[in-house]
């Protein structure tokens, strides 16, 4: 299933200083029933989103009006918990395209690299500097920019730079995931193929 390329992403930011979100929290377990990537951001951190009869909290992030943008920043280890795949569809499906975090469980960020999410790991301290020009501006707009691997606070002009498989980060440029790659390189694979002994 092909998905939005991803090049160079200039959005403001939904802040989520919350350390340990897990896959649970992220996509609780009774939403995943469904095996199509569709209608998950629905319920994407559906129990700190909603009261027990489905109104909206308003002291939780998501339904604060002033906070928009592509990008989730959010606290220490995110995504630990359960490999789900359904957390990384709920986070692609609300409309975000870039995870900001200090530490990444690897199951998340491999579910999110597989789908066109990119998760940036930063340092704390840059984590925190984000989290501070949000809070100052919630316009503060990001630029993430995966073919120079850097993000950069617009306003101060503050950059870091982040790492990213080759593989992956080719494919996220394309717009590819696996069998996307697979297909874009099937004469290739049958050139070779030919070319050896039986």
């Amino acid at each position: 299933m092909a998905y939005d390329k991803f090049n160079i992403l200039k959005s403001s930011a939904v802040p989520l200083p919350i350390e340990n979100v897990d896959t649970d929290q992220i996509i609780p377990a009774r939403f995943l029933k469904a095996t199509e990537r569709k209608g998950f951001g629905d319920n994407l951190f559906r129990d700190w989103r909603y009261n027990a009869d489905n109104t909206p909290k308003e002291q939780f992030v998501l339904n604060n009006p002033i906070y928009s943008g592509k990008i989730l920043v959010g606290g220490k280890n995110f995504g630990s918990g359960s490999s789900r795949e359904h957390a990384a569809w709920a986070v692609y499906d609300y409309g975000f395209r870039c995870v900001i975090s200090s530490f990444f469980a690897d199951i998340f960020r491999g579910n999110c690299l597989n789908i066109g999410v990119l998760p940036v790991q930063v340092s704390p301290e840059f984590l925190d500097k984000i989290f501070k020009a949000i809070e100052a501006e919630p316009n503060t707009e990001l630029e993430v920019n995966l073919p120079e691997e850097t993000i950069t606070i617009l306003a101060t002009g503050e950059k870091e730079i982040f790492a990213i498989n080759e593989y992956k980060k080719d494919n996220m440029t394309n717009g590819f995931d696996d069998i996307d790659y697979l297909l874009n390189v099937k004469e290739d694979i049958k050139t070779f193929a030919e070319s050896r002994p039986f």
